[in-house]
């Protein structure tokens, strides 16, 4: 695992860091030229992080304000994504231990965040991206599963062949359990015994019953605000994929940044299990 150190915008930074200045948009492009004809990642996983912290550190008047530009933010870097011709992205956007932990107030306001911006973005009358959900929508409030199932509903038919995972009130334990109970449940309709399920199981009878049964296992996670974990973020599907952590905050990651952590990923000779 690698991690990379890019400096931080100060305080008095413009809440707008994310315009590139000459020197910013002359490296991205020697980086996009250098990626020309390079293995890239077919699926990326993105843990954004580091919302609340940028946004303390930019004065706003409320930390909870940093939710509302880093949703603003994804749909700039599934741009990105979509810009190298990456056909799937899994966004981690909250996990179920935040909606258990944080307190009530950020939980309904990251709640409006998503059904506002997120939602808004992804379901519209264009759409880029064919949606799906990973996690508990029972979790949710009622409002954000109902906004979450329209845009899944509404990007159905998404011609571009782009593929984005929600992970919403997901944890990476819960899904595992909940893929094995799907899966013991699958086999007690067959009628026969559990010992023969236990004799012929294998990783792909698990696989098929994940919330992201059909999509390729991540080749690249990248990780923003320094923190160096997985934080229960698509454990098993990300056993054999690269990590990246950013130091930059999710809001003021730049596509400088995205492209460095694509260039560390095609730098890497991968290796499966060692």
């Amino acid at each position: 695992m690698r991690t990379t150190a890019p400096s931080r915008p100060s305080p008095s930074a413009p809440l707008r860091t994310l315009l590139p200045a000459p020197l910013h948009a002359l490296r991205t492009g020697r980086l996009r030229r250098r990626l020309a004809g390079a293995e890239l990642p077919r699926h990326i996983g993105l843990i954004m992080d580091g919302n609340r912290r940028w946004a303390r550190e930019h004065g706003l008047p409320d930390a909870r304000l940093g939710h509302r530009y880093g949703a603003r933010h994804a749909s700039e870097v599934l741009g990105w994504c979509e810009s190298l011709g990456v056909r799937h992205v899994t966004v981690f956007v909250c996990s179920a231990e935040n909606l258990e932990r944080r307190g009530d107030e950020e939980v309904a306001f990251l709640m409006r965040v998503i059904e506002e911006v997120l939602a808004r973005d992804l379901a519209g009358p264009h759409p880029r991206w064919r949606v799906r959900l990973a996690g508990d929508p029972a979790s949710l409030p009622s409002s954000t599963a109902r906004a979450l199932a329209g845009v899944v509903a509404a990007t159905a038919d998404c011609p571009t062949g782009a593929h984005l995972t929600l992970a919403v009130g997901y944890g990476g334990r819960q899904e595992l359990v909940d893929a094995v109970r799907g899966l013991l449940h699958a086999h007690a309709d067959t009628g026969r015994p559990v010992r023969a399920l236990a004799e012929e199981l294998t990783a792909e009878h698990i696989a098929r019953h994940l919330h992201t049964a059909g999509s390729p296992d991540p080749d690249l996670v990248i990780r923003t605000s320094g923190e160096q974990r997985m934080s229960n973020f698509l454990l098993w599907q990300s056993a054999y994929a690269e990590l990246y952590f950013c130091e930059a905050y999710w809001p003021a990651f730049r596509e400088l940044d995205f492209l460095r952590a694509v260039g560390a990923y095609a730098a890497r000779r991968r290796r499966y299990g060692g």
